[in-house]
C-alpha cells in the first residue's frame, strides 16, 4: 500500500525523558512502530508516535497526559512510566474514552482502579504475581519474621497488603514496615538501616525503584548489613533493570536474591536485541549511557505497541479514523482480545486488563555481575530447578533442594536463620518463678533487690544452659524473679506466663507445663521433660498375709479351665479303657472314682493305673505334658508370692478415692487443682502440700486425722518425690494427659525454633542423662538399683490357651476314633435288630459295657490263667496223663456257649480251653438268670 494511502493515527508516549531509561524504552517503541509495519506493509493504519515528557513529575504527567488528549486528540496513550504518576492518568483517560497502556506501573493497587476504569491497561507483570513466589522461597528457608523495605508512595505501598496475604499463608509475619521516602538522603537512609540492625529480623524484601534500591544496598554494604546472617531479597522491577547498574552498584549487592520476571530466549529476541542495540548507539553516539541493556520492561513496551498496532488495524475496518468519531471503545475491547506471541511471551491480557503471567526467575546476585539463575517458580508447581515443557510434578512445592547453590551475604554458603541477637542489642530479660517446694528444678540464688536480678539453679536451669551452648551464638539473658517488693512470689505460673504476653519478660524459664490456655498467650518449645499427670499412692506388703495366697498364682479363668479339662481327661481315659481294662470296670463309684484319681494323679505324676489302648496312652501324653507345664509355672509364680516383697497400691483409680470420701493432695497453686475439681472433688476433698516433706507427711497420716489417700500432680514432679520416698509410694497413671514442661516465649518468636531444636540435640545425648543423675539422684541408695513397684504377675489363661487348645483337640480326636470304630463293629445291633430305638440304645450301652475279650490283653490274660489252672491240677494229681485220658473219653462232653460255632475244633485246643469254658459258662448262667 502506498504510503499517501494510509490513515495515520496518533498515539501519546509519556515519559521521564531525562532518565536513562526512559530512553531505552523509546527507542524500543519506535522499533516496534518500525518493525511491525516493516513486516506489515498492507496494513492501512500507521501509528503516529508524540513524545512528551513527564519530567519525573506527577503533575507534568498529568498535564502531558491532558495535552495529548485534548489538544492532539490521540488515540492511545503510552505510558506514564510510574504507578504514581498512572494513578493520576487513568482518570483522565476513562473520562475521554482514550486508553492509558502502562509497560512499567506494576502497582496492584492500580488494578483497583482499573475496575473503575476499563480504559487502563497493565501490560507489564503486575507486583502482586510475585508473592507467592516470594512466599515459597521464606516458605523453603524457614523464616518467621520479614520486614519489608519500601518506598512511601502509591507503587511501594501497593504490595504490602498482597505481600503480607501470602506470608500468613507460610505461616510468617511482618513485625516491622520499613518505609523510606523516594526523596529520603543517604544519611535519611543510613537511620533506618540502623535501626534494623537493632532488630532481631534478618531477612529483608526490597520493593522499591532501581535507583533508589541501589542507594540503600550502598549504604547497607558500608555499615555492615551485607555480612552473614542477612537475608535480601528484591522484588521483580528492582531485578528486572539490575542491568541499568554499573558494576560497583552491582558489588554492594552480592548475595541479593531477585524475583525475576520470565522472558523465554528466542532467536526473534536475540535478533531484535541486536538490532536495538545498533539503533540506541546510534540515538545516543554522544551520550556515556550507551552502554545501557535490553531490558525486559523494554521488551513489554515493545510488545505493547504491536498490540496497539493490531487493535487499531482490525478497527480500521468497521470504524472511519479520520472523523472525530470517538474510537475509544471498540479500540477498547480490541485491545483487550489481542493475543499474539510476543517477544516477551505470549501476551494475554486478563479480565483486568492485566498481563497474565505464571513464570518467574529467582536469581542471585554474584560477582559484581547480574543475576545468576538458581531456579523458577510457577503458579502450578511453586519452586523447580528447570521449566520443562511438561511437567510430571503431582504437587506444589517449596523445597529449598529444588534451588540451585545460593552465595548468600558474606560469601556463605549456609542458609542464614533469619534473625540474630543483636551485638548492640538488650539482653533477653528471662522470668523466673519463687516456690518453697521442689527447688529441685528451678531455686533462686542471690537475688538483689536493686537490679531485680538473681542467679538460679536447678534441673529447669541447667536444661536451659545445655539448650544455649548448643545455639551456633550467644544468646546472653539475666534472670528476673517473679516477686513483689516483700520477696514472696508474685503469682500463679499462669500470671507468670502472662509477663511475657504483655512484654515485661522476653521469656519464661521454669517448670511451666505447656497448657492450651497458656498457649493462646505465648509459645512453647518442645517438652523437656515426661508428659502427663499421676497419681502417687501408699504400697502395702500383702506377703504371706493371705491364708489364701496358694489360689494366687493363677488367674480364676485358669483354675477353672484346668479342673475342666481334668474332668474331661478322665472321662476320656475311662471311655478309651472301659471294655479293655479291669482297673477301669466294676461298679459304677468305682469307676467314677478310678477315673477321677487317675486323672488328678497326674498333676503330681501319681497315678497307678496302667493305660493299655494306644489311643488311650496317646492322650495321657499329651495332658501329662500339659500338667507338667502348669506345675511348672504355678510352683515358679508361688515361690515368688512367697519369697519376693509383694508390694500393691492401696488405691488404683482415682474415683476410688473420690467414692471413699478420702482426700487428695495436689502442689499448691497448681492448675491440678482444676483438674481435680473438674474430675467431681469438692475443696472439701483436697488438700494442698508445698514440699515434698510436707506431701510425705499427708501421706503418712490416716484420713481423720487430715491426711491423703493419694496425691495427684506431674509425672516430673512425682519422680523427685519417688526419688527419696521409693520404698513407700508407688506411681500410678498418667491418669491425666499433659505435654510437659517447656520454656516460654512471645507469639511469633525466632527462638521457640532454635530454643525447641537445642532441646533435641540435648535429650538426643548424654547431657540430659548427667543433669536428671544431678538433681534426680535418691536419697535411699536402694532405689537405685530396685524397683518398688514389684507385683507378681498371676499365670493366666491367656499364657496357656495354646497348650489347652493341643489336649482338647487330642482328647477329641482320640474319642472320635472310638466312637467310629465302636460304631462300626456293633452296626448289625443297630440296623438289624427289630427293636425299638430305645430297647436297641440300650443294648448298644450294654455291648458298651461288657468286656472286649478279642483284645489281646485279655486274651494274654486268659492265657495266662490257662497256664496256672494246669500247674494247679498237676500239682493236686489230676494233670500228666490221666488228664489226657480223660480228655480222650469225654469227646462227646457238651461244649460250653462260647463253643457252639467251633465244633470242629482239635483236641488240643479243647484242652487247653476246657477250664475257662466252664467259667464263661458259669458267668453266663448268673447274667441269664
Amino acid at each position: 500500500m502506498a504510503q499517501n494511502d494510509t490513515i495515520p493515527v496518533k498515539v501519546g508516549v509519556v515519559l521521564d525523558m531525562k532518565t536513562q531509561i526512559a530512553k531505552i524504552w523509546l527507542s524500543c517503541i519506535e522499533l516496534a512502530v518500525s518493525d511491525f509495519y516493516g513486516s506489515h506493509p498492507n496494513f492501512k493504519t500507521r501509528l503516529i508516535l508524540n513524545i512528551r515528557d513527564s519530567n519525573e513529575d506527577v503533575v507534568t504527567a498529568a498535564s502531558q497526559a491532558s495535552d495529548l488528549i485534548k489538544n492532539v486528540q490521540v488515540q492511545a496513550i503510552l505510558g506514564p512510566q510510574s504507578s504514581t504518576q498512572a494513578k493520576f492518568i487513568i482518570d483522565l483517560g476513562q473520562k475521554a474514552q482514550v486508553p492509558i497502556i502502562s509497560f512499567s506501573a506494576t502497582s496492584p493497587s492500580l488494578k483497583m482502579s482499573s475496575q473503575q476504569s476499563s480504559y487502563f491497561f497493565q501490560t507489564a507483570t503486575g507486583d502482586s504475581s510475585q508473592v507467592m513466589a516470594i512466599s515459597s522461597i521464606v516458605k523453603a528457608f524457614g523464616w518467621r519474621k520479614i520486614v519489608p523495605i519500601y518506598t512511601a508512595n502509591e507503587y511501594g505501598e501497593g504490595i504490602i497488603p498482597y505481600l503480607g496475604d501470602a506470608l500468613r499463608t507460610v505461616n510468617a509475619e511482618i513485625p516491622y514496615r520499613s518505609v523510606i521516602s523516594p526523596f529520603a538522603t543517604d544519611d535519611q537512609i543510613k537511620v533506618e538501616l540502623y535501626k534494623l540492625e537493632t532488630m532481631q529480623t534478618r531477612v529483608f524484601i526490597v520493593h522499591m525503584w532501581y535507583d533508589l534500591g541501589s542507594r540503600l544496598f550502598t549504604i547497607a554494604k558500608k555499615i555492615g548489613m551485607l555480612g552473614q546472617g542477612y537475608v535480601w531479597i528484591i522484588t521483580q522491577d528492582f531485578t528486572n533493570l539490575l542491568n541499568s547498574l554499573n558494576s560497583m552498584e552491582l558489588n554492594s549487592m552480592e548475595g541479593v536474591l531477585g524475583i525475576m520476571s520470565f522472558v523465554p530466549q528466542t532467536k526473534e529476541l536475540n535478533s531484535i536485541k541486536a538490532r536495538w542495540r545498533n539503533k540506541f548507539y546510534k540515538d545516543t553516539i554522544n551520550d556515556p549511557s550507551f552502554h545501557a541493556k535490553l531490558n525486559i520492561m523494554g521488551m513489554w513496551a515493545y510488545d505493547s505497541v504491536y498490540a496497539l498496532a493490531l487493535a487499531i488495524e482490525r478497527i480500521s475496518n468497521t470504524t472511519t479514523l479520520n472523523s472525530n468519531v470517538t474510537i475509544g471503545p471498540k479500540l477498547l475491547e480490541a485491545i483487550s482480545s489481542t493475543k499474539f506471541k510476543g517477544i516477551a511471551g505470549n501476551f494475554i491480557l486478563d479480565n483486568n486488563g492485566q498481563l497474565e503471567t505464571s513464570t518467574f526467575k529467582i536469581v542471585n546476585i554474584v560477582n559484581g555481575g547480574g543475576g545468576r539463575e538458581i531456579g523458577f517458580w510457577t503458579r502450578k508447581d511453586g519452586l523447580i530447578r528447570k521449566l520443562l515443557l511438561e511437567s510430571n510434578n503431582d504437587k506444589y512445592s517449596t523445597s529449598k533442594s529444588n534451588l540451585g547453590l545460593i552465595i548468600w551475604p558474606g560469601e556463605s554458603i549456609l542458609p542464614p536463620k533469619g534473625w540474630e541477637i543483636p551485638t548492640n542489642g538488650k539482653r533477653l530479660k528471662i522470668g523466673i518463678p519463687v516456690k518453697s517446694g521442689f527447688n529441685e528444678f528451678v531455686k533462686v540464688m542471690n537475688f538483689d533487690s536493686s537490679t531485680n536480678k538473681s542467679d538460679a539453679t536447678g534441673f529447669t536451669i541447667d536444661v536451659f544452659k545445655a539448650a544455649l551452648n548448643v545455639l551456633p551464638y550467644a544468646l546472653p539473658y539475666d534472670f528476673f524473679p517473679f516477686v513483689k517488693p516483700d520477696g514472696t512470689s508474685a503469682g500463679t505460673y499462669d500470671d507468670l506466663v502472662y509477663q511475657v504476653f504483655v512484654s515485661n519478660y522476653d521469656a519464661v524459664v521454669a517448670d511451666i507445663t505447656i497448657r492450651a490456655n497458656r498457649s493462646q498467650y505465648v509459645d512453647f518449645t518442645l517438652p523437656y521433660t515426661d508428659s502427663g499427670v499421676v497419681m502417687v499412692v501408699p504400697m502395702k506388703d500383702h506377703k504371706r498375709k493371705s491364708p489364701w495366697i496358694f489360689l494366687k498364682p493363677l488367674t480364676w479363668d485358669l483354675w477353672v479351665t484346668t479342673f475342666g479339662f481334668f474332668l474331661f481327661t478322665g472321662f476320656v481315659v475311662w471311655v478309651l479303657e472301659h471294655q479293655i481294662n479291669e482297673e477301669f470296670r466294676g461298679p459304677p463309684s468305682h469307676q467314677i472314682g478310678t477315673s477321677f484319681w487317675f486323672s488328678f494323679s497326674t498333676m503330681v505324676f501319681a497315678h497307678r493305673e496302667n493305660v493299655v489302648s494306644n489311643l488311650g496312652r496317646f492322650v495321657v501324653i499329651i495332658w501329662v505334658f500339659v500338667v507338667l507345664v502348669l506345675t511348672q509355672s504355678y510352683t515358679a509364680s508361688l515361690t515368688s508370692l512367697l519369697t519376693v516383697e509383694q508390694l500393691e497400691p492401696t488405691i488404683t483409680n482415682l474415683n476410688q478415692v473420690l467414692k471413699s470420701g478420702e482426700r487428695v493432695g495436689y502442689l499448691r497453686e497448681s492448675f491440678v487443682y482444676g483438674l481435680l475439681r473438674q474430675t467431681g472433688f469438692p475443696d472439701s476433698q483436697i488438700v494442698a502440700y508445698d514440699s515434698i516433706e510436707h506431701c510425705d507427711q499427708l501421706l503418712s497420716m490416716e484420713n481423720a486425722k487430715g491426711g491423703i489417700a493419694a496425691v495427684v500432680d506431674e509425672t516430673p514432679y512425682m519422680k523427685v518425690f519417688l526419688a527419696q520416698y521409693c520404698s513407700k509410694y508407688t506411681m500410678i497413671g498418667p491418669i491425666f494427659i499433659t505435654t510437659g514442661f517447656g520454656f516460654a516465649f512471645p507469639k511469633g518468636s525466632p527462638l521457640v525454633g532454635d530454643i525447641s531444636t537445642a532441646i533435641l540435640n540435648v535429650t538426643e545425648r548424654d547431657d540430659m542423662k548427667n543433669i536428671e543423675n544431678k538433681w534426680f539422684e535418691p536419697m535411699d541408695k536402694s532405689c537405685l538399683d530396685s524397683n518398688p513397684k514389684i507385683s507378681s504377675n498371676r499365670l493366666s489363661l491367656g499364657s496357656f490357651w495354646g497348650l489347652f487348645i493341643i489336649a482338647g483337640v487330642s482328647s477329641l480326636f482320640a474319642l472320635i476314633i472310638f466312637i467310629v470304630m465302636f460304631l462300626h463293629k456293633n452296626r448289625q445291633v443297630l440296623l438289624d435288630s427289630n427293636d425299638s430305638i430305645e430297647k436297641r440304645i440300650k443294648v448298644f450301652l450294654k455291648n458298651f459295657d461288657q468286656k472286649d475279650l478279642n483284645f489281646h490283653h485279655f486274651r494274654k490274660s486268659n492265657s495266662n490263667n490257662n497256664n496256672n489252672n494246669n500247674n494247679q491240677l498237676n500239682n493236686d494229681g489230676y494233670g500228666g496223663t490221666n488228664m489226657v485220658e480223660l480228655s480222650n473219653n469225654n469227646t462227646e462232653c457238651p461244649s460250653s456257649p462260647s463253643d457252639s460255632n467251633s465244633s470242629t475244633d482239635s483236641m488240643v485246643e479243647q484242652k487247653s480251653t476246657i477250664v475257662p469254658t466252664i467259667d464263661e459258662l458259669l458267668v453266663q448262667i448268673n447274667e441269664d438268670h
